[in-house]
């Protein structure tokens, strides 16, 4: 997949703007971070903070399993494992995982933090949420575009708990995974921003991951190889001065904000629907 069309790709579930060229933004202001121009992918959709200068998914990882090995055989009976899940509660929270669109997906680690998480409630949080996105979900796709690997729904010829993107997956290679890589850059720059509430943020980033073994859209070696690759995204985030500067701004909205309401029904549901694991899952 070229370039631009995964940052068209990505850009559209940031927002659902027209397309347009790159145009700088200010981001709204937070205690002690100055406001600044932020480029943009398209009108309203913020550029991720790396560029071109992510890191390189085909050198750092290994080639998927191969066909008829021991370790496509392990992901056989985890991808046939978490299908039994369909119906469940844990069902529908893949599916809404599913959905990277800002500001649904913005909500995700809410619950783990302890904090709304909101453009209004959140502002520089929110951007900062943006903008690792953009630069966690390109950084796949060195190995996507080379392996090219055929993802489980359509290797099985089932559904995914996303109907409507699976025109897009169908081309877009598995190996690793984008949702994975994503979550888990996530999970990892949340827990630096609150770590006392470490070991509820990392437990999320994992489940969002292996909610795509839920939805039938990845095998269990892409989604143990996005962590790899949102490891080593965020090392060249951490690189960033404008990237330091949105996690000390976050860092503050966080704290300003700690002991807010979450809304404790929305978390409840959350918590019952990551009681039901998949079996066999690494």
């Amino acid at each position: 997949m070229r370039v631009a069309t995964r940052v068209v790709l990505l850009s559209s579930l940031l927002a659902g703007c027209a397309s347009g060229p790159l145009q700088p933004v200010t981001p709204p202001s937070a205690p002690s971070a100055p406001a600044r121009a932020v480029p943009e992918l398209r009108p309203g959709v913020p550029a991720g903070y790396l560029g071109r200068a992510l890191p390189d998914s085909l050198a750092l990882l290994p080639p998927p399993p191969a066909k008829g090995s021991p370790a496509f055989a392990r992901d056989q009976a985890v991808s046939r494992a978490s299908q039994k899940l369909r119906g469940t509660p844990r069902y529908a929270l893949a599916s809404s995982d599913a959905d990277l669109r800002f500001p649904h997906v913005a909500g995700t680690f809410a619950c783990a933090l302890g904090v709304p998480i909101s453009q209004q409630d959140t502002p520089r949080l929110y951007l900062l949420l943006q903008r690792s996105m953009v630069d966690a979900g390109l950084a796949t796709y060195a190995a996507k575009d080379n392996y090219k690997r055929t993802r489980p729904f359509v290797y099985y010829k089932e559904a995914t708990c996303a109907p409507a993107d699976e025109a897009a997956l169908r081309t877009d290679g598995s190996y690793p995974s984008g949702h994975t890589a994503i979550g888990w850059t996530w999970a990892l720059l949340l827990t630096e921003l609150s770590p006392d509430q470490a070991d509820a943020l990392l437990a999320r980033g994992r489940a969002f991951g292996e909610n795509r073994l839920i939805c039938n859209a990845h095998w269990q070696s892409d989604v143990l190889q996005g962590r790899a690759v949102a490891a080593g995204a965020l090392a060249r985030l951490h690189a960033d001065a404008d990237f330091s500067s949105d996690m000390a701004a976050a860092r503050a909205e966080i704290s300003g904000l700690r002991g807010s309401s979450v809304p404790a029904s929305g978390c409840e549901a959350e918590a019952a629907a990551l009681k039901q694991v998949i079996p066999g899952v690494e």
